[in-house]
């Protein structure tokens, strides 16, 4: 007889130590890293699966937002996802992520975003390509940009609340940006082996944007590694990269994470900048009537778009749907004539833009009239979906 599968929180210190050495195992992490991490997600925020009343696998999850259209949508980010080594390949996993989608709709979260190490097991519950998060390279020598229109002010200790508002202008206007939480914030300012360098752009009383970075060795070079940047006018970001060319005499590359695109290199003078690493993201769609609610739209657009729904792990999703946009922001009710037929896996990539309603069509992943690609491919208009984070 198949044991039962137990879904719960972490009860007691020794579960929580149990799930600690699972995790390490599974990530390859010192145990010592254990309780950073642990107090960075907080241990009421984890998950744990049971067997026999033993703990064989769990995860965390991190409470954040997400931009979508100039609007954080609240978002659950899935982390550490870990099963035991002798209980793998029992569907322990699975079990584990569609008892977690189940109960974040219960409590109302529009969406779930996460980093798979496997993408055909976040697909079974619903999880799709959302966007992407690349790490880029680029030689010292070749920015030539010299422009000290700007002051630049390092800062000992970063501060706090003029980071935090600095980052949530530019992040706003890119979908997939990370409405950040504290957790997120710490990865960003401490890293232990590192030196933290921080600077201020422009004046004082008003910044324009900011840096965040450590000097890195690998072989015989040295490289200039960029944990955050902000840059709110082109004259923050002329100032950014005359800032990084003035390192080429003893740094060799500079290295940033960014999407598949990335307008600031297009003040640079040839393109010399190369991706080292691309991956994506994945999202889900945990509740469709919120999370198509509190998206933001383009202005100017004016429209309705009825949406056929097939979500076979969240019942509540698996629907008919009325999308109204006016004046950027969208209403939704049930029912409608389904013009836009598609998966809970797909919306998640209309949703963020990533690909659109055509696009999606062409590889057979929706079915929809003219009209009704049309209307999705202008509400669903904007930025190329990206983050910098990982998590």
């Amino acid at each position: 007889m198949k044991p039962e599968i137990e879904f719960d929180t972490v009860s007691n210190p020794e579960e929580a130590q149990r799930l600690g050495e699972i995790l390490c195992q599974c990530f390859n992490f010192p145990l010592t890293d254990w309780p950073e991490y642990r107090d960075r997600i907080s241990l009421e925020n984890f998950r744990v699966v049971r067997q026999s009343g033993e703990i064989v696998g769990g995860l965390g999850i991190y409470q954040m937002g997400q931009w979508f259209g100039q609007e954080s949508v609240p978002m659950a980010g899935i982390a550490a996802v870990g099963v035991s080594p002798e209980h793998r390949g029992k569907k322990v996993a699975l079990e584990l992520l569609s008892n977690t989608i189940r109960e974040l709709y219960s409590k109302g979260v529009p969406i779930s975003t996460l980093y798979p190490a496997t993408q055909r097991l976040y697909r079974q519950v619903g999880y799709e390509q959302g966007g992407s998060r690349c790490c880029w390279e680029l030689p010292t020598e070749s920015i030539r940009s010299i422009d000290r229109t700007l002051p630049i002010q390092k800062v000992k200790i970063i501060p706090t609340e003029i980071f935090h508002d600095l980052y949530r202008q530019q992040a706003k206007q890119i979908n997939g940006n990370l409405d950040r939480n504290y957790g997120i914030w710490q990865r960003v300012i401490e890293h232990k082996e590192n030196v933290v360098y921080a600077y201020l752009i422009g004046a004082e009383t008003q910044p324009e944007g900011y840096i965040i970075c450590t000097q890195k060795i690998e072989g015989n070079s040295s490289y200039l590694q960029i944990w955050d940047w902000v840059a709110l006018t082109p004259a923050a970001i002329k100032c950014l990269w005359t800032f990084l060319a003035d390192h080429r005499s003893l740094i060799k590359n500079v290295r940033w994470y960014s999407g598949a695109i990335d307008s600031r290199l297009l003040l640079l003078p040839e393109q010399t900048a190369k991706i080292r690493n691309y991956e994506l993201w994945f999202l889900r769609v945990i509740d469709v009537e919120k999370a198509l609610q509190l998206r933001g739209y383009p202005q100017g657009v004016e429209a309705e778009l009825h949406l056929a729904v097939r979500d076979n792990s969240i019942p509540e999703n698996h629907d008919n749907f009325i999308l109204r946009v006016s004046g950027g922001k969208g209403e939704v009710t049930r029912g409608g004539r389904g013009d836009l037929q598609l998966d809970i896996r797909f919306l998640a990539p209309l949703y963020t833009g990533l690909f659109t309603a055509l696009q999606l069509q062409l590889t057979g992943q929706l079915e929809a009239t003219d009209k009704a690609l049309l209307i999705a491919s202008q509400m669903f208009a904007g930025f190329h979906p990206w983050m910098p984070d990982m998590f």
